[in-house]
């Protein structure tokens, strides 16, 4: 029997995560938290079930949850929200595409969603919280703190470290060894 997992937050970047949570094995979509004045409606199917206010009650009945709101301009909400689930008690599972390539030898931390055809190489680390997008690369000995979305296409050569709470625009591309921290626009190159 799959887990049952609620997901915190209904626009784009929840769409794209159903995409990836309808072909995991483990796991099932119980419903979405958002605005409540959503409930009774819908999303692909899933139905919104209540607001932030009503995760403390859902919990008698759902233990498993993921932040499913997306991050560019800064992390903020995507921290209050993960620090809330985890107040309350949530478990927050690791999620990664079955089209996704993540290395036995790499660590994933709690919350994190793994996208279609994202690569994770060898000794890297991914924290918590952290959304690693559709053909990202993270390479070997790549370090990626809590909180932290690396966006689509965006590639991060060997022993790149990207500090908590930070944003790497899509198609950017990260030196080797290089430390960075903050929002790093598309298409960016950083030594």
């Amino acid at each position: 029997m799959k887990k049952q997992l609620l997901l915190i937050g209904g626009g784009g970047h929840c769409r794209s995560v159903i995409d990836v949570i309808e072909q995991h094995a483990e796991y099932e979509i119980a419903g979405i938290i958002d605005n409540p004045t959503m409930v009774g409606k819908s999303l692909m199917g899933y139905k919104y079930l209540g607001g932030d206010d009503d995760l403390p009650q859902l919990f008698e009945t759902y233990k498993y949850a993921l932040v499913t709101i997306g991050q560019i301009e800064n992390a903020d909400k995507r921290i209050t929200l993960f620090n809330l689930l985890s107040t309350i008690g949530y478990q927050m599972p690791v999620i990664i595409s079955p089209l996704a390539y993540v290395s036995k030898h790499a660590e994933i931390d709690s919350g994190s969603v793994v996208m279609h055809h994202a690569l994770v190489n060898a000794a890297a680390t991914i924290g918590k919280n952290c959304i690693i997008n559709s053909k990202a690369l993270i390479e070997h000995d790549c370090h990626v703190g809590d909180h932290c979305h690396i966006s689509t296409g965006a590639i991060l050569n060997g022993g790149v470290t990207v500090q908590k709470n930070s944003f790497v625009g899509s198609n950017s591309t990260v030196i080797q060894d290089a430390t960075i921290s903050g929002f790093i626009k598309a298409g960016s190159l950083k030594k």
